[in-house]
């Protein structure tokens, strides 16, 4: 008995005009900067979720390893992880060359809830992110292209008000949610707008988180 192949139509994407293809002859010369998402379980429904000590041997072994970049929590979905932010923070265990992250959707309260807990950080990432797929624009949100960036705009600007409070320590990295699954066009905007919103500072990287949250076309689509 076959697979019901003829139940699913082709990813409906148009191939990018790339005729000048540079990265399948680029090859790595430095190691790439490697961020932990190991302690994140804020929003995952774990059956047993870390608590704050666990948590706690977790992080001590990532710097012991060297891992300079740790996605410490998700502290607005999570009273764990919040507690276990401050744990850190309030007892100066984030050492010198580490650089601790957190995640948080483009919502107000939550934003706010995320910023308590990184008070004091010596430095810190800030993950702002938002859904921005065809189908969870049109299903789960009801929103429009419009909409959608306005949700991203507002919710960057506002870390741009609240990181100004705490200082220079602050970077910021954006992820439009089921990048895959939102039109290149709409995604590009997206990221030029968030970039514009925040204003680094001459020097200062914003990072931008792609992701293929749910495999749909083949890699070498993803990488044009």
């Amino acid at each position: 008995m076959s697979l019901p192949f003829w139940k699913y139509t082709r990813y409906a994407t148009e191939a990018f005009p790339l005729v000048d293809r540079q990265w399948p002859d680029r090859e790595l010369t430095e190691h790439p900067i490697w961020c932990s998402t190991d302690l994140r379980d804020g929003n995952q429904a774990l059956v047993r979720p870390m608590d704050i000590a666990r948590k706690r041997r977790m992080f001590d072994l990532l710097c012991e390893i060297g891992i300079k970049e740790i996605e410490a929590g998700f502290p607005s979905a999570s009273r764990a992880d919040f507690d276990f932010l401050r744990s850190i923070i309030d007892s100066d265990a984030i050492p010198d060359d580490v650089t601790i992250a957190v995640l948080t959707p483009a919502r107000e309260g939550l934003i706010e809830r995320t910023f308590e807990a990184i008070e004091g950080a010596p430095r810190c990432i800030v993950h702002l992110y938002n859904s921005t797929s065809t189908a969870q624009r049109r299903v789960v949100f009801r929103m429009s292209r419009e909409e959608i960036a306005g949700l991203a705009l507002a919710g960057v600007r506002q870390c741009r008000e609240l990181a100004d409070t705490v200082g220079p320590s602050i970077r910021f990295e954006y992820t439009p949610e089921s990048f895959d699954g939102t039109e290149d066009d709409f995604a590009l905007e997206l990221c030029e707008m968030v970039f514009d919103g925040w204003g680094p500072p001459e020097g200062e990287k914003v990072i931008l988180n792609l992701p293929t949250t749910v495999e749909r076309f083949t890699p070498n689509v993803y990488a044009d």
